[in-house]
């Protein structure tokens, strides 16, 4: 998970992260709508529903629009139907990659995620054929330039986080993931400046890879996380220091 989250924070430093605004908003917005589909309305009650609101929060997003998304779910005004799949393959190296998407049509959606793994030299498989190497996980990203190494350490575990770890300048806290919210509220009652928290999927054991291999996944990673319809990639890669900063460089 580290290397996944430090490769996104590099993408974000070089305005490769969802460069288009308005594809982030669609993202977003399909996640407040199926969240509020099955969940509920009310955030306060619904915790999928919640993170995807600090989410869109977290983007600017105009709050007319955050209330659409919720009453499409809810039913209120009409809207497109998203039926949620996960993907599942290897990535150049043998790594193992899990692919969320949010689809109005699974027909073209399907076929599209295919070809991107044959095209980034990997291969889509089964269901199943690699979830079971994945736990799901709450994971809580915290600012480290505005806060102390052994503050975190301590409230973070002191509040039931399992992990923590830093990835780049951000501490990266890992919890149960019905405890996700409870340890994030814990953290900012403390004050400590929370970025982001999401439910995530996170490897069990992870997979070293390095030179072409390395390149190659994290294109593969980039190409499944620019296709319209996904919400989340997820893999097990490891790949050292030295050559992501040697990749970023490039």
């Amino acid at each position: 998970m580290s290397g996944h989250s430090r490769w996104s924070q590099i993408k974000r430093k070089k305005g490769k992260a969802d460069v288009q605004r308005g594809k982030l908003f669609s993202k977003i917005l399909r996640e407040i709508t199926v969240a509020a589909k099955h969940g509920g309305g009310d955030p306060k009650g619904n915790l999928r529903l919640k993170a995807a609101v600090e989410s869109a929060k977290a983007a600017n997003m105009p709050a007319d629009n955050i209330k659409r998304a919720v009453q499409k779910g809810t039913g209120e005004l009409p809207g497109e139907q998203y039926e949620e799949i996960t993907y599942e393959g290897y990535g150049p190296g043998g790594v193992a990659v899990l692919v969320r998407v949010l689809t109005d049509n699974k027909n073209r959606t399907g076929p599209e995620i295919r070809h991107i793994f044959e095209k980034q030299s990997g291969r889509m498989g089964t269901s199943n054929c690699v979830a079971w190497m994945f736990d799901r996980r709450g994971v809580i990203q915290v600012d480290g330039e505005k806060s102390k190494e052994d503050e975190v350490l301590e409230q973070a575990l002191e509040a039931g986080a399992t992990d923590v770890r830093t990835v780049e300048k951000v501490f990266e806290i890992t919890t149960a993931p019905d405890e996700m919210e409870s340890v994030r509220q814990s953290l900012e009652a403390k004050g400590l400046p929370v970025l982001e928290a999401q439910a995530s999927m996170v490897p069990q054991s992870t997979v070293r890879v390095e030179g072409k291999d390395a390149a190659a996944v994290l294109r593969l990673i980039e190409a499944l996380e620019d296709q319209d319809d996904v919400q989340a990639v997820y893999s097990n890669y490891d790949i050292p220091d030295e050559v992501f900063d040697a990749i970023s460089a490039a």
